[in-house]
Order: C-alpha cells, then sequence, then structure tokens
C-alpha cells in the first residue's frame, strides 16, 4: 500500500477535495500538480501562504466591518437615523399582587430580618421612557458613568442605600458557574417542594434555567400561617425569589427569574449578610451598558432606582415631591412616579443645557440624621453580581461628596468573573481599599457647589462630549439656518469619519490580493483619524505599505471604535455644534487636500466579476490525471 501523508493523502494520488472546514477558513489556493509535487502540504511555502492568506481576510472583515459602522453611524446623525425610546421593564405593579398581610406574619417577619423588606413598598409602578432613555444615552461603558454637559454623575452605593434602605455590606453575591437547566430543576425539588414533572415543565417553557413570576405566584401566594412549617419555608423561598426578580434583578425577558438566585435563600437565617445594594448596583450598570447599544431595544434592572435617583439630583426639571414623605421612609418614597409627556428629543434638549447650578448634588443633607453616609461609599474596586462584574469609581464623582472635582485617572479594566476567590478577598477587605483623606482632596467651598479644580473642564471636552442633540433634530431648527452654522474645523468628529471612509473604502475595493501590510496600514492609518490623533490634512491615497511583518496581530492592538462615543464634540463657546450638510446619496470622487471637509461617502455597489475569456480551441486540454483543481471559496457578501 503507497505511503500516506500527513493529512491522510496517499502519495502519487490525486488530491481530494477540501473538507468544510479547510473552505471555512478561506484560504485562497492553486492548483496543484501531483506529478511535479507529490507532497506540497509537507511544502513550507505553502503554510506561509496560507497563514498571509488568512491574516489578508481577517484584517479585510476589519476593515468592512469599520467602515459599515463608521458609515451607520454618520447616516444615523446626518440624516436623523436614531431608535426610539427604550422599552422598560418595571415590575412595580406585580409586587401588588402578592401582598404580605397579617394572615402571613410568619413570612413576613423572615422577609423583615432579611433587609429587603423596604422593597415591597419603595418600587415605583410608573417608569417614564423619555427621561430613562434620554439618561441611558448619556452612560458610557468605559468609565461606567453618565456624561453630563459639566461633568460625570454616578449611582453611588450612598445613593442605593439612602433611595432603598437596602444593605450594601456584607458578603458579595457571587456564583461558582452559570446553571444549567438540570441544576435548575434539582434546585426547584429540593428548596421549593415541587414535584420533578413540574420543575421540568416550567423550565422547559422558560427555554432557560428560570421560572415565571406568574407561576411563583400561582403556586405558593396562597400559603398562610395556618400551613405547615415546611410549606411556609417554601412559600417565603419563593417570596424572597419573586421580590427580587421584580426589583433587584429584573431581566429584559419581562415574565421570568432566574433559578440560580434561589441558591441565596437556602438558608432563610443568612439572606441578610449578603451585599444586595451592591449586587443591584452592579446588575444595574450591566444593563445601562447593554442598553448602550443601538440595536438594543429595552433596559432592565431595578428602574425605581435609577428613576429615584434621578428625581434626587435634579429635581428642578423631573420630579413631583410627596408632601406627607417622612425622613425615616426610604427616599424612593419621597417622589410621586409620574411620565413626563416630552419627548425624547425634548428631553436631549433639556439635557443638553442643562447648568451646574441646576444640579442638587448633595441630596440627602436632611436624611444624614436618619441614615448616616456609609463609608463604603468610598470603596473603589468592583462590585460583583453573579457573573456580572462591574467597576466603581468614586473619584470620578467627588461633587457628589461634597469635595472638589479634580481629574481623575484612568478608569481600571474588572477583572474576569471567574477569578470569583480573588473578588471576594478584595471585597471583604473594603475598608483597606476606601479613598483616602489626601485622594479626596478639598472639600467645597459652598455645600452642594460642585466645584471643580480650573483644569478638569479642558481635560473633560478631550475625553467626553457634552451634547448629544443633533442641531438639525432641535426644536425650531428650520433649513434657512443651516448657512448660520459654522463650518467645520479639521478635528471634528464628522471630518475625521468622512476621511477614514475614504481611506477604507479604497482599500477595501482594492481586493484580497493585495500585501497584508496594506491592510494593516490601512487599519492604523483609520484607527488615527478617528482617534483625533492626526491633526494634519490626510491623503485619500491607498496608505503606503508598512514595515514587512506577517505575524498575527494582537488583540489588543487591534482598532475599537465605539458608537456611542460618536457623538457631537463640544465647542468652544456656547454655539450649538456644526452640521454637515448632506450630499445626494450618490458615490463622490474624494475631495483634494484643501482643507474643506469631505463629503460623506456612500459604500459603492457590489463589484461584478468580469467575464470569463473565451477558452482558446487551439489549447491542449487538461489532462485530469494529471492536476487537479482545489475549490475556492466564494467572495464573501459584503454587509449593507
Amino acid at each position: 500500500m503507497p505511503p500516506r501523508t500527513r493529512g491522510g493523502y496517499t502519495s502519487g494520488a490525486p488530491r481530494r477535495r477540501p473538507t468544510g472546514s479547510k473552505r471555512r477558513r478561506r484560504v485562497h489556493l492553486r492548483e496543484v500538480d501531483p506529478a511535479a509535487d507529490p507532497d506540497p502540504i509537507e511544502h513550507p511555502q505553502h503554510d506561509k501562504d496560507e497563514t498571509e492568506g488568512s491574516l489578508r481576510v481577517l484584517l479585510e472583515d476589519l476593515l468592512i466591518d469599520l467602515y459599515c459602522e463608521v458609515f451607520t453611524n454618520m447616516l444615523q446623525r446626518i440624516y436623523g437615523w436614531e431608535r426610539a425610546p427604550l422599552k422598560l421593564v418595571n415590575h412595580g405593579a406585580k409586587l401588588q399582587l402578592w401582598e404580605l398581610d397579617m394572615e402571613r406574619s410568619r413570612i413576613y417577619d423572615t422577609v423583615h430580618r432579611s433587609g429587603l423588606a423596604p422593597l415591597t413598598s419603595c418600587s415605583h409602578r410608573v417608569a417614564s421612557r423619555p427621561m430613562l432613555s434620554a439618561f441611558c444615552e448619556r452612560w458610557q461603558p468605559e468609565t461606567t458613568t453618565f456624561h453630563m454637559p459639566f461633568g460625570e454623575m454616578i449611582i453611588t452605593l450612598d445613593d442605593v442605600a439612602s433611595i432603598l434602605h437596602i444593605p450594601v455590606t456584607g458578603s458579595m453575591i457571587s456564583f461558582s458557574q452559570p446553571l444549567r437547566v438540570d441544576d435548575a430543576n434539582a434546585l426547584l425539588v429540593e428548596l421549593l417542594g415541587t414535584t420533578d414533572v413540574e420543575a421540568s415543565r416550567e423550565t422547559e417553557q422558560c427555554r432557560s434555567p428560570s421560572v415565571r413570576l406568574l407561576w411563583l405566584r400561582d403556586h405558593f401566594s396562597t400559603i398562610t400561617d395556618a400551613s405547615s412549617d415546611d410549606d411556609i419555608m417554601f412559600a417565603t423561598r419563593a417570596f424572597l425569589l419573586h421580590l427580587v426578580g421584580c426589583t433587584l434583578f429584573a431581566d429584559k425577558s419581562a415574565t421570568s427569574v432566574a433559578v440560580v438566585y434561589l441558591e441565596l435563600f437556602r438558608d432563610l437565617s443568612m439572606v441578610g449578610s449578603y451585599a444586595w445594594g451592591a449586587a443591584c448596583l452592579a446588575y444595574l450598570y450591566r444593563q445601562l451598558t447593554t442598553a448602550t447599544r443601538f440595536e438594543v431595544r429595552q433596559l432592565g434592572g431595578y428602574l425605581t432606582l435609577l428613576q429615584a435617583w434621578i428625581y434626587e439630583h435634579f429635581s428642578e426639571m423631573f420630579s413631583s415631591p410627596d408632601m406627607s414623605y417622612t425622613e425615616s421612609r426610604p427616599r424612593a418614597l419621597r417622589w410621586r412616579p409620574h411620565v413626563i409627556p416630552d419627548s425624547l428629543q425634548s428631553v436631549r434638549e433639556r439635557l443638553d443645557r442643562l447648568q451646574i447650578s441646576e444640579v442638587c448634588w448633595e441630596p440627602y443633607v436632611d436624611h444624614r440624621a436618619e441614615h448616616p453616609l456609609p463609608d463604603i461609599a468610598w470603596y473603589f474596586g468592583c462590585l460583583k453580581c453573579g457573573q456580572v462584574v462591574e467597576p466603581y469609581h468614586p473619584e470620578r464623582v467627588l461633587r457628589q461628596f461634597g469635595y472638589i472635582q479634580t481629574i481623575p485617572p484612568r478608569p481600571f479594566t474588572p477583572p474576569r468573573p471567574d477569578r470569583s476567590i480573588l473578588l471576594e478577598q478584595y471585597w471583604e477587605r473594603w475598608m483597606d481599599h476606601v479613598l483616602t483623606d489626601q485622594s479626596r482632596g478639598r472639600r467645597c467651598h459652598y455645600s452642594g457647589s460642585g466645584e471643580s479644580v480650573p483644569e478638569y473642564m479642558a481635560w473633560y471636552d478631550r475625553i467626553s462630549h457634552r451634547i448629544v442633540q443633533p442641531p438639525q433634530l432641535r426644536s425650531g431648527f428650520t433649513t434657512d439656518a443651516r448657512s448660520s452654522l459654522p463650518s467645520h474645523a479639521a478635528s471634528t468628529s464628522d471630518t475625521r469619519a468622512a476621511r477614514a471612509l475614504t481611506l477604507l473604502r479604497l482599500v477595501i475595493s482594492g481586493g484580497r490580493e493585495q500585501s497584508v501590510d496594506v491592510f494593516w496600514g490601512a487599519l492604523n492609518e483609520a484607527h488615527g483619524i478617528l482617534a483625533g490623533s492626526d491633526e494634519t490634512s490626510a491623503s485619500h491615497s491607498t496608505p503606503s505599505p508598512a514595515p514587512a511583518s506577517h505575524s498575527t496581530p494582537s488583540p489588543a492592538t487591534l482598532p475599537f471604535f465605539s458608537p456611542a462615543t460618536f457623538v457631537y464634540p463640544p465647542t468652544a463657546s456656547d454655539d450649538p455644534p456644526p452640521l454637515i450638510v448632506p450630499p445626494p446619496l450618490a458615490s463622490v470622487a474624494p475631495p483634494a487636500a484643501s482643507g474643506d471637509p469631505p463629503p460623506l461617502i456612500v459604500p459603492p455597489p457590489p463589484a461584478v466579476a468580469p467575464p470569463a475569456p473565451a477558452a482558446d480551441p487551439s489549447a491542449p486540454a487538461p489532462d485530469s490525471t494529471a492536476s487537479t483543481t482545489v475549490y475556492v471559496r466564494a467572495k464573501r457578501k459584503k454587509k449593507t
């Protein structure tokens, strides 16, 4: 038998058709002549070509993705494409469907000892979509803060403790790994007393390791103090699971709650030892980060906390106080929740015009007698809720604690959720990880003045954007107002985006036969343009090849363009940001390097392959036994 070579081929035999896995790698191969090269796989040049081909495909895909992302964001801004207000997941009304009256006093006593009893009464039944959507648009995932026109603000642990009156210190809520459906069924049988059939039917209906909130109410809301001790214990766990599913950990399913939280109620005497407020804040941070994506249409998390925080700090704009409120109750009950009649566009404009004097920086001064400032509010590190890990940066919002705001250090990247032991040890020693008196700096000269160091706003203008609403979408904006707008400077984001589009289009249209260095150079140059590091007028030609290097780039060095950061940049004056007048929707040639803003580049139509040349009748017919054609994958369809 002829010897077999690497890859399963027999020496001297025709090559077999490549497998699906090889075609999916999109490697460009050529015709192979077994007689001249019986084992081409072992030839070192083929491995090099395969590596270069894969890298070339990867870099072109990155260029296309970057091109589409920049182009989509420009269309959203210039032509007014924007998403509607977010759909809110609010279960405030569902909490009233399962109330603990005098007939269920034993269940209420356990809930009261857990520290979660305030959640049964302070949840808002109504949430304002325009208001919460407008604040969600100002959320920056990189810093986990709201970027307002005058600086950064966040929901702190002090806000959680004052608004909800739930514990913010204690054990970190952590799970070793995500819960599987089989484990969820076993947990329901053990801790809620259901049968295997009922548990399997419920998780199968939810199509996840979750149970419906309606299912919990139907099975356990009828249990009273006259029931057996086991039934009361099962009903208490079910009520607590229903409570956190409607409040702290409300997800975007809007109907169910994850069974994994049931593990926290295994020992009912230990429920009050968890840091529920810190877990709620981490979960809300993650929901806000997810909602900043353009394709996301819903916002989860405990929206009562977010809405009450807005009422506290922006009371002159949105709030409606309840005059019967007393300071012994949670601050969430101080306000009458209502739906703002304004549109999302109107709320954006109001936030764009917001002045620093309109913010209530220290709203809990009258509440300190009943609820002092907790020391853990100065903790800097990570907050954890199961598999969710989010950074917490009090040094970026010193004004909310009554201190003069200084330029903060760079935000840190949170560790992986699987390093739960290190995170728990760090959290348990939170006293060693609080801002020192030196780090806090000086207190403001006047209470609630919101002071900052002189160089803070200049730094803030470089790293953020004050204005979100485009001027052509503002109230009262007319076509005649276009001529009165100032022209774009060479460093504005629209000009940079147009230059990057021109560069990327030229390189992409060249096809995959170009050198890897051309693709890599285009990525680096486009990243420099979008980041604003290229201050000079860039030429709109194909970038010059970089030094020869065929090594695979590190993921940490690949360029990244976030849609959340692609908004109107601040201007030196109080005038509204300038506007690019959109050109006709047609492909245009790159402008000359004259300093004028380049026009918007629309992606060209897909290139049509030229017809194959006619076969030469005088040429000899190919010998099917002497060579084998290796099929090449078709050109991938570009994004539209």
